[in-house]
């Protein structure tokens, strides 16, 4: 893909979802935002619980407001909870530090976006949000 926009948030989504499905995890949802934190798709599978948009966008809000993946921001707030409790007061409640949100780096290494996923363990969240950043020829950062 030649830019990160709407075309590769799709195949993101598409590849996410189809690799949870074939891994038999629960039904996911997925978000991928811009590198502003602005919301670009957003897909639940079927079953999946409508709350999951909030946790999904979190997840991947975090990733881009803080430049670090959910993996880094749950070992941040393993070792300095004060730290993630401020900044997500900072950013009105919209970060959760956990597995399952992912930076996205273009080929230079430069933060394009985020991708959050929802729906199953955290740990394989994160697998299919990687398996959907890879698709569609980008870098993830878990």
């Amino acid at each position: 893909m030649a830019g990160f926009g709407i075309e590769a948030a799709r195949v993101i989504i598409a590849k996410a979802l189809a690799h949870g499905a074939s891994a038999g995890m629960k039904p996911l949802s997925v978000v991928v935002l811009d590198a502003g934190g602005h919301v670009l798709a957003f897909e639940r599978s079927d079953g999946a619980s409508p709350g999951r948009f909030g946790i999904a966008q979190a997840k991947a809000y975090g990733s881009i407001m803080l430049g670090i993946g959910g993996r880094a921001q749950q070992a941040r707030a393993d070792a300095q909870a004060y730290f993630m409790a401020a900044a997500n007061g900072l950013f009105g409640g919209k970060v959760m530090p956990v597995a399952g949100g992912l930076l996205v780096r273009d080929a230079g290494g430069t933060i394009v976006g985020a991708v959050g996923v929802t729906g199953d363990t955290s740990d394989n969240d994160a697998l299919a949000g990687e398996a959907g950043i890879r698709a569609a020829g980008f870098q993830p950062e878990a």
